[in-house]
């Protein structure tokens, strides 16, 4: 009997060793994902954080700040930039509706339509991401091209007397907002496919048996089943579009007039120099999109992706 209990105590001690090895075993695997978000992601916060209550040093040269503890900083770039704020959440989310709005209906005719047909479907997606094989920057020039004052869409419309002989495309909320949905269409259209292709049709058909119109049937069950993708394909849009500073650009399809946040920062930080400045604009976006994006996960009844 003595060895039957040392045996079982034997036996208990080593099914509760066994979690804490597997634990530990875990914890050196996480370590090196753990060291390189350490050292990529939280060191340069920190130090953006820490630069954007940067004080002006004693010399009060461009570019020569001091540490300090300059709360004003805030103040002074949301009183300066306060439009440029709203211009690009603007943008942002027109962006990301027009993109939703062209997106679905493609990824519906893909994840849906399409699905008898393998290599149609194939070739379809691979459209899609055809334009990731070329430079963002050369995608945007080729539409400034196109755009132009002496490209075919301004020149057909000069003829048609559709545009004025004063008016322009390039340099306006159109062409920016246009470059955008263009530029993150994909980025839409991929998680909304995703969640198409995984739809089960036999819910569809059994909309219809129960006298469901195509509307209703839509609305009330393939709608509702592609959510998560739309959630995730809005987020991918939505974020990088309110941070891009190639569009509103006036090298690409921007002016004076449709500057970004991110043209703000590009410019106090490699042209100003005001390095305080450029970092509190950072964390004000930053802190704009993490609140914004929490709000719409939340709406959307898909709290699991945040």
């Amino acid at each position: 009997m003595a060895f039957g209990a040392f045996a079982t105590t034997a036996a208990q001690s080593q099914a509760e060793d066994a979690p804490r090895r597997r634990s530990w075993v875990a914890l050196v695997l996480l370590l090196p994902g753990i060291a390189y978000l350490a050292l990529f992601f939280l060191v340069p916060l920190v130090s953006l954080v820490l630069t954007s209550f940067n004080a002006p040093g004693p010399s009060g040269a461009m570019g020569d700040y001091v540490p300090g503890f300059e709360w004003s900083n805030y103040v002074t770039v949301v009183s300066m930039y306060g439009e440029h704020i709203i211009r690009s959440f603007l943008y942002a989310l027109l962006a990301t509706a027009f993109a939703l709005l062209f997106s679905y209906p493609l990824a519906y005719l893909l994840g849906v339509r399409l699905r008898r047909f393998p290599l149609v479907q194939a070739l379809g997606v691979t459209l899609v991401i055809a334009p990731f094989f070329i430079s963002f920057l050369l995608r945007t020039l080729a539409w400034k091209a196109i755009l132009s004052d002496e490209g075919p869409v301004s020149t057909a419309l000069h003829a048609l007397s559709l545009l004025g002989s004063d008016d322009h495309i390039t340099g306006t909320p159109f062409s920016v907002v246009f470059g955008l949905t263009y530029n993150f269409i994909p980025f839409m259209t991929l998680p909304i496919y995703t969640s198409l292709e995984r739809l089960d049709l036999r819910y569809v058909e059994a909309g219809g048996d129960l006298y469901a119109g195509p509307v209703q049937t839509f609305l009330r069950v393939t709608l509702p089943l592609s959510l998560p993708g739309v959630v995730s394909g809005s987020l991918l849009t939505f974020i990088p579009a309110a941070g891009d500073y190639v569009n509103a650009s006036s090298t690409f399809l921007g002016g004076t007039g449709t500057q970004m946040v991110g043209n703000v920062i590009e410019a106090n930080f490699l042209s100003l120099q005001n390095y305080p400045a450029a970092a509190a604009m950072s964390i004000i976006l930053m802190a704009i999109i993490l609140v914004l994006v929490g709000v719409y996960v939340a709406r959307s009844g898909t709290k699991d992706l945040v």
